[in-house]
């Protein structure tokens, strides 16, 4: 499996058959001119996982990617014209690749902020891109995209969901807020459980996995 990132929570999952890409939203770069994709997988609806404007012509440069979202993305979505499915916690999907969703609510902003939905997205059995989520899986996962910064995450929680998940790799990603990222990522680092490597990625860059 091959993650590279895009920038923010945007990520490019290639394995075997599959090339996925995950999130793209206005932190994020370099997905627009990809081609083959199998298919597009968006938490929620927030901007900086759903950018509309750049997206729309990114499909169409991918007749043959399939698109699945959360339910009130894929209300926007088939307002202008995208043929999506919406997935719900615990369906399977085939796009190339066997992708369970996982989780229903983004995580608590604040009590006045409204919840918006949140699906996250077990990829090949292996990799969890839990959007804006601590959602714990019922089933083991290998590599985590873990959120490292945003106004609903405190360090701590995000910590503690890194120990319930206890990945082998960590991939910090939800970063685009953050001033000096470096901070929080030797925290995860010290704070990690044992059994897990925290994997540095840099914008652009890809890691096999």
């Amino acid at each position: 499996m091959r993650l590279t990132k895009l920038g923010h929570a945007c990520l490019l999952v290639e394995d075997a058959d599959a090339r996925l890409l995950l999130d793209p939203g206005v932190f994020s770069s370099g997905f627009e001119t990809l081609t083959g994709l199998s298919g597009v997988l968006v938490t929620h609806q927030h901007a900086d996982h759903l950018d509309l404007d750049r997206l729309l012509p990114l499909l169409e440069r991918n007749p043959g990617a399939r698109v699945h979202a959360d339910e009130a993305s894929a209300a926007r979505l088939r307002e202008r014209g995208v043929t999506v499915t919406a997935v719900h916690d615990g369906d399977d999907l085939d796009v190339g690749t066997s992708v369970r969703v996982v989780g229903r609510d983004h995580a608590v902003i604040h009590p006045d902020v409204p919840v918006v939905p949140n699906t996250g997205y077990l990829v090949g059995g292996r990799f969890l891109h839990p959007g804006d989520a601590y959602t714990v899986p019922d089933a083991e996962v290998e590599v985590l995209g873990l959120p490292t910064g945003a106004p609903w995450l405190k360090m701590a929680e995000s910590a503690d969901y890194l120990r319930a998940v206890a990945p082998a790799v960590a991939v910090p990603i939800h970063d685009a807020v953050l001033a000096t990222p470096q901070i929080w990522y030797g925290l995860y680092e010290s704070l990690a459980p044992e059994r897990t490597t925290v994997r540095l990625v840099d914008d652009g860059a890809s890691v096999d996995l």
